[in-house]
């Protein structure tokens, strides 16, 4: 049941979403509907597809939370700092040690730099993620803890066993709160950063958002509408983390209830 998650997710972002209802519109093509489902589906993906509609989603479509620096931590009372995994890196053959995806790098890279300015202790919460459950895949720990030590950085907390971001923010209150550890700078990115801040705090947390890696404008105006594989991939991500946020939602009210 590992694959369950991830397909339905794939099932329901762009581009497969889409391309599911351009099929829709060819089974229909001599109907006016047809027509309709075929034009709409074809829009769609091609606005997906620039960089300038994944902007635009991620200031419209997500809470938006300021850059933090060592010294805000400080003013603020931040008493550890909390990295989110974001992936490994295939493990090509021959290769004996995992490697952070970039997404995973550049959250490290971020929260390592704020833990030697700030000299608080780092957790890290990675896991295995539901497409790998079950299987032989190595967790991410070893990994950040490798990029970590080459840049002078301990890791203090890891969690390794998670697969999603609320099992990271129980697990991570787990290890954290009984040394009581309640407020935290959390570390990953901002289009993540809406639906980590709700299951951090839901786990017991005081969090202090610290993003990194917002969706910004990478070119002139005109290149930004554009379709690419970037901006695809970009309005997916945003477009995952929206679905993600209201999903949370949606769970603690029915358990609230």
């Amino acid at each position: 049941m590992g694959e369950l998650k991830p397909i339905l997710t794939a099932l329901i972002l762009p581009p497969t979403s889409l391309l599911l209802w351009v099929l829709l519109g060819w089974h229909w093509r001599r109907q006016r509907v047809g027509s309709v489902l075929l034009l709409s589906g074809v829009l769609a993906l091609w606005l997906l597809s620039c960089h300038g509609s994944a902007v635009w989603l991620a200031r419209h479509a997500l809470p938006q939370y300021p850059s933090l620096s060592a010294a805000d931590l400080r003013a603020q009372g931040a008493q550890a700092i909390v990295v989110l995994g974001g992936g490994l890196e295939p493990m090509a053959e021959g290769q004996t040690t995992p490697l952070p995806n970039s997404s995973s790098l550049m959250r490290l890279h971020h929260a390592a730099g704020l833990a030697r300015e700030t000299g608080l202790p780092l957790a890290f919460a990675g896991g295995v993620g539901w497409a790998n459950v079950g299987t032989a895949a190595p967790t991410e720990t070893q990994a950040a803890q490798a990029a970590l030590t080459q840049w002078g950085v301990r890791l203090r907390w890891a969690d390794d066993r998670s697969r999603d971001t609320e099992e990271n923010a129980r697990a991570t209150a787990a290890l954290l709160q009984g040394q009581g550890i309640r407020r935290i700078a959390l570390v990953t990115h901002a289009t993540h950063m809406p639906r980590s801040v709700w299951q951090f705090e839901a786990a017991g947390f005081e969090v202090l958002p610290a993003p990194m890696g917002a969706v910004l404008p990478r070119s002139r105006a005109v290149l930004e509408w554009l379709p690419s594989a970037r901006g695809l991939w970009a309005s997916q991500e945003v477009l995952r983390e929206w679905l993600g946020l209201q999903v949370a939602r949606l769970k603690l009210a029915w358990v609230g209830f």
